[in-house]
């Protein structure tokens, strides 16, 4: 973690695919909890003001990162939300509701196991139902644009999401931070100062 941070990284995720030493995984065999080591872990990225980012992250490891974190930003960079879409990887109504309590951001991804289907509509659905349950300050879009999984866009279609979240009725201010503004605010309070 210290070579990580020198190196000039500020976000740190503690699973993916399998449980780990550190935790258990939404994909895991066993979808543990944290481990007393990665406790330690939790407890360094809050000594460092790191972001700890849940996406991937077990049930049962989001409520103990949940229970420990007291000041450090938590995000879920590219998830669902199981109200739109019941998966294993997405979130629950509570999770949601905790993390924004905590000023956190939730990442709403575009490819069919976190929305349902592969569209943008159902994206811009996703995160009106997670705005509507925890305000949209905690609502934010998780592209996950990193070629292993199948969206209705890329970088260059992100008008077709804006346009979709007008459809929901998401006012100008409510989609500038979806659409950046809400993880800009995440990154400011832990990024040095220029």
């Amino acid at each position: 973690l210290d070579l990580l941070y020198d190196a000039g990284f500020r976000m740190f995720g503690l699973s993916h695919f399998f449980d780990n030493e550190a935790c258990g995984s939404a994909h895991g065999v066993e979808k543990g909890g944290l481990t007393p080591f990665g406790k330690e872990v939790v407890h360094r990225v809050m000594a460092k003001n790191m972001i700890l980012d849940l996406a991937h992250a077990s049930e049962q490891t989001i409520d103990d990162v949940l229970d420990i974190t007291d000041k450090v930003p938590v995000v879920v960079s590219h998830t669902g939300v199981r109200g739109t879409c019941d998966h294993q990887r997405n979130l629950k109504d509570d999770h949601i509701k905790r993390i924004a309590a905590y000023g956190g951001v939730i990442g709403i991804a575009v490819f069919d196991t976190a929305i349902g289907e592969t569209s943008v509509e159902a994206a811009a659905k996703a995160m009106r139902y997670t705005a509507d349950l925890a305000g949209v300050d905690c609502v934010a879009f998780g592209s996950d644009f990193d070629g292993t999984v199948v969206t209705p866009i890329d970088a260059s279609g992100l008008v077709q999401l804006t346009d979709a979240l007008m459809s929901q009725g998401f006012s100008e201010e409510d989609i500038y931070k979806i659409m950046g503004g809400n993880f800009l605010r995440i990154c400011r309070a832990v990024l040095p100062k220029a």
